[in-house]
């Protein structure tokens, strides 16, 4: 009953639920980012690579993923968009975990250790991939709050299919520039966690 309840509140209100939602990831991440939530333990530099690794294997699948959910919505094949979607989404909650895990375990960002044009041209990308990753948080949340609380002939009444086409293209260039990075930094260039 309460999930009932819930998701009716949901579905009256995506936008609210979506500030909450967006608020409590955003904490999340800038409370780790400050060093304020001591929930993480303490991670070598081994370590620190596995989940740079496993990271950038979850972001390539959810990329493909969001591929094809747009792929699919774009021939009419809504079930298999849902399920992609859907998919997407859980992909980037453990991307999430992985993220923060080896931040907060770290203690800091890994720097890549180049010059030159090389240096601008990943820091662009990064910046990209960064601004991309924030402003798309809230965007992404409202289409999967509408998506998931309103039937396929309803969503068509809504700003679902207008919302998800600016969420799927943030988040894929996002996601896609997001591996280039980390591409360049594990595996082209090498690497240092400052002081």
């Amino acid at each position: 009953m309460a999930t009932a309840n819930a998701r009716q509140r949901a579905r009256e209100s995506p936008a609210k639920v979506t500030a909450v939602l967006s608020v409590i990831g955003y904490v999340l991440v800038l409370g780790t980012f400050a060093g304020i939530l001591p929930i993480y333990p303490s991670i070598g530099r081994e370590t620190i690579n596995v989940l740079s690794d496993a990271i950038a294997v979850v972001n390539t699948v959810a990329t493909v993923s969001l591929a094809l959910g747009w792929y699919w919505i774009r021939n009419g094949e809504v079930e298999k968009h849902r399920a992609a979607m859907i998919t997407s989404f859980c992909l980037i909650l453990v991307f999430l975990a992985l993220y923060l895990t080896k931040v907060g375990g770290s203690g800091g960002e890994k720097h890549i250790l180049v010059e030159g044009i090389v240096y601008y041209a990943y820091l662009i990308m990064l910046a990209i991939h960064i601004v991309l990753s924030v402003v798309s948080v809230p965007v992404v949340l409202y289409a999967l709050v509408l998506g998931l609380t309103h039937t396929p002939a309803e969503l068509r009444e809504t700003a679902h299919a207008k919302v998800g086409r600016i969420a799927a293209s943030a988040w894929i260039l996002s996601l896609s520039l997001g591996v280039v990075t980390y591409v360049m930094l594990n595996h082209i260039y090498g690497w240092t966690i400052p002081a």
